[in-house]
């Protein structure tokens, strides 16, 4: 459990980084943005094909991985509507947005517990993941002190709300590690197709939709491929 939550701690720590570079420094450019999020995107969909889903297809429980995959694509299409729904409700850029936060704090536990389903199912699957969900975190760090800066909320309030909702990533490593501490075969690989769906909902309908709002570019674009390989190397040699 030790070796777990020190792995989880980098995508906490990505998040605050990213979150002091706005607050800090100054705000990245749109392209820069767009390339992490390609990246970060690039980097996810690698561990998915080359670890999780030969982990998943080794198993043979077709009926467990279409529950799973199932319930996984219906809990983020929850979460989609949810996050809209909060955030519809606060149309005035002024106060505390409560509902923002709220939204993207349960983004961020589901980040946690995805960690932790990578670590159950691997050593090497959990700190791939890990490495992948930093880069991830890394850019929503970005995004999230942004959205609040323009809230007027000062910079010590912005600081101390990202640091509170990264912890969440901890909480969610745990609830993971622990569902599946010793679970059977069924219930991981029902699990393991929740996270699949999920990991596969976080590059097609976040990374890469926030990613086009962005101005394109050839480097952009190739970042996503950059970060395929990049983990695809890894995983190779690891």
């Amino acid at each position: 459990m030790y070796t777990v939550l020190l792995n989880a701690c980098f995508p906490v720590i990505a998040t605050i980084i990213g979150a002091s570079v706005v607050l800090l420094y100054k705000t990245p450019s749109p392209v820069v943005r767009g390339f992490l999020q390609h990246l970060a995107a690039g980097v996810v969909f690698s561990v998915v094909s080359v670890e999780l889903l030969p982990d998943i297809i080794k198993r043979h429980a077709p009926i467990y991985v279409v529950l799973g995959f199932g319930v996984g694509v219906l809990a983020m299409l929850w979460i989609k509507s949810l996050a809209k729904t909060l955030e519809a409700k606060e149309n005035k850029k002024s106060g505390f947005p409560t509902a923002m936060v709220t939204a993207v704090a349960v983004d961020v536990l589901l980040d946690g517990f995805l960690i932790g389903i990578g670590f159950a199912a691997g050593a090497k699957e959990g700190q791939l993941l890990t490495t992948a969900l930093t880069i991830e975190l890394l850019s929503l760090g970005l995004a999230i002190a942004i959205e609040l800066s323009e809230y007027g909320l000062s910079k010590a309030t912005v600081m101390k709300t990202v640091a509170g909702i990264s912890s969440l990533i901890l909480l969610g490593t745990v609830i993971g590690v622990f569902v599946l501490a010793k679970a059977p075969d069924v219930l991981m690989e029902t699990v393991l197709s929740f996270g699949l769906a999920a990991l596969l909902f976080l590059v097609t309908e976040e990374l890469l939709l926030e990613a086009h709002e962005q101005p394109e570019t050839p480097a952009t674009t190739a970042a996503f491929f950059l970060g395929f390989l990049t983990l695809l190397v890894v995983g190779m040699l690891a």
